[in-house]
């Protein structure tokens, strides 16, 4: 059995559930809040095997990863269909290196806003930064059914928990950032990514 140490409300977790979902496969997610008072001390123990004491953590027999990048490229090679990479070396590259560019341009912002610790100048400043980058984002929006490509792929799972959780961190997108909003519903209304919501997650939007 393949085990996911999922947070709640982690985006990093949902991009891992969606991506289980999309694959149909078999699997146990293990809901794991760093944040709370009570938790499952087992699980926590699993958890803390990873060096940075992050989420999600993926178990398989005696294999353990960490990393929702390494995670979601075993588990896309793990269950090749539907493949979420490309099948070819270029279209591959293609996406290692936009991937490469939202890891530097939206996840440290997200990482401020999920961080109960920072204070308020800093989520101000996330707040903009992730705002500007979105709206730069937009403009990559073209006419494919997804933002590379007619395919469901890796990028619209990293960014699908993202866009979801905009209003929640307190994000308002400009107006010109319409073909965002357009693509986001799309996103939001695949089956995984229904499927990969916690309860605590379907609040996040009224």
């Amino acid at each position: 059995m393949m085990y996911l140490y999922s947070g709640p409300t982690c985006p990093f977790s949902q991009m891992s559930r969606i991506l289980l979902n999309e694959k149909g496969c078999e699997f146990e997610v293990k809901s794991v809040d760093l944040d709370g008072v009570v938790q499952n001390e087992e699980d926590l123990a699993v958890v803390r095997m990873s060096p940075y004491g992050e989420l999600p953590v993926l178990t398989e027999r005696d294999l353990l990863l960490y990393n929702v990048y390494v995670v979601n490229e075993y588990i896309d090679e793990r269950f090749p269909h539907p493949q979420l990479m490309p099948a070819d070396p270029v279209g591959r590259a293609r996406t290692r290196l936009f991937l490469h560019v939202l890891e530097r341009e939206l996840i440290p912002h997200v990482k401020v806003l999920e961080n109960a610790r920072s204070n308020e100048d800093r989520r101000a400043l996330a707040r903009r930064r992730l705002r500007e980058n979105l709206d730069i984002l937009s403009m990559r929006v073209g006419d494919t059914k997804f933002l590379l490509s007619d395919d469901f792929g890796m990028i619209d799972v990293v960014l699908a928990p993202i866009l979801w959780r905009v209003p929640y961190y307190g994000i308002q997108l400009s107006a010109t950032a319409t073909k965002l909003e357009i693509y986001a519903q799309r996103l939001f209304a695949r089956q995984s990514f229904i499927d990969s919501m916690t309860a605590q997650e379907r609040t996040m939007r009224k």
